[in-house]
């Protein structure tokens, strides 16, 4: 699987490339191939999927945000197993369900059949990609989404004592090796303005700014709520010297040379670098403070249910998750 994947060549690829392959590669990424079912029994298991919370939350805010925009279409991105749009559409009062329209913005093949076998995403509009979605509305939306961007890959850097090097990976004869390399075009990211002690590691979703400038062209006027585990700067890395990088196989927290290890098989992933979504945002939304998964959700939260109990755990979920909110127009 490995030589599928990468040369095996010893020619160095990114740390960005390594995981986008390992993730998304249509024939042998994670993302392709283990994704047969989500939730307890499958490879990974969301908020989504256990608090009933959730959905009532987002239809509130979505009933909210589509009278202040004025806004008729709802794009959910990367809906996983589809339950989340379900969940908030039934929390919808009827006339709401009725005018407005759904889009679902998946690239996962496997993931849309598994959608769509829920009858009541039957006139939901699949997309490959938020600007074919916000196409089909004309610019107008409200967006939301639940453990989206943690699934972009990043690129990794180390702090030297000379200046910053970037993670490569070198594959030869199956095995995985890392190299870091001098770089000087860093790309756009607060991170670089603290003075890191030598060794210390960060990841930049330079990935997601990508993403976010392309959706800026398009998105004309809406809302937008992003749900994802992550922190501010200043959080993410509090006595985290080798960073946030981790994989998850067989929902299984790995670490170091390990996230290396059943390539296409494990889910990789890090923290959401808030500080940077709202600076690289900046010059085409507002957005509100950030807020924690634990104070949105307490308001729906039903205290005898296991799976909302856990969502607003303040030593767990309800603190690891943040909630950010954004306007355009």
């Amino acid at each position: 699987m490995m030589k599928a994947l990468f040369p095996d060549d010893g020619s160095p690829v990114s740390f960005e490339a390594f995981m986008a392959y390992a993730l998304h590669d249509p024939h042998r990424g994670y993302y392709a191939r283990r994704i047969s079912t989500v939730g307890r029994g499958g490879d990974f298991t969301t908020t989504a999927e256990i608090s009933p919370a959730l959905s009532k939350a987002i239809a509130a805010w979505l009933i909210k945000q589509l009278r202040a925009t004025r806004c008729r279409d709802v794009i959910e991105l990367g809906p996983g197993s589809g339950a989340l749009a379900v969940a908030v559409k039934a929390h919808l009062p009827w006339i709401w369900r009725m005018r407005t329209r759904w889009h679902l913005v998946e690239t996962s093949a496997t993931l849309r059949e598994i959608q769509a076998r829920h009858p009541a995403l039957r006139n939901a509009r699949w997309h490959d990609s938020v600007e074919s979605a916000l196409g089909a509305c004309g610019g107008a939306a409200c967006l939301y989404s639940n453990e989206f961007f943690d699934a972009f890959p990043v690129r990794l850097f180390q702090r030297s004592t000379a200046g910053w090097q970037e993670v490569f990976v070198q594959i030869m004869d199956g095995a995985v090796k890392e190299l870091l390399l001098e770089e000087k075009n860093l790309p756009p990211s607060c991170v670089w303005r603290r003075d890191w002690a030598a060794g210390q590691r960060v990841e930049v979703h330079d990935s997601v700014r990508q993403w976010l400038a392309a959706m800026a062209i398009h998105w004309r006027r809406g809302a937008m709520l992003t749900i994802d585990y992550g922190a501010s700067l200043e959080e993410i890395y509090h006595r985290q010297p080798c960073g946030s990088m981790r994989a998850y196989f067989m929902q299984q927290r790995i670490t170091g040379a390990g996230i290396y290890e059943n390539v296409g098989r494990q889910d990789l992933t890090a923290d959401v670098n808030f500080s940077d979504m709202l600076e690289w945002t900046s010059a085409f939304a507002e957005s509100a403070p950030l807020r924690s998964q634990r104070d949105f959700l307490l308001p729906w939260v039903n205290a005898g249910n296991p799976g909302d109990v856990h969502a607003v755990d303040p030593h767990g979920a309800g603190e690891a998750f943040r909630v950010w909110e954004c306007w355009a127009g």
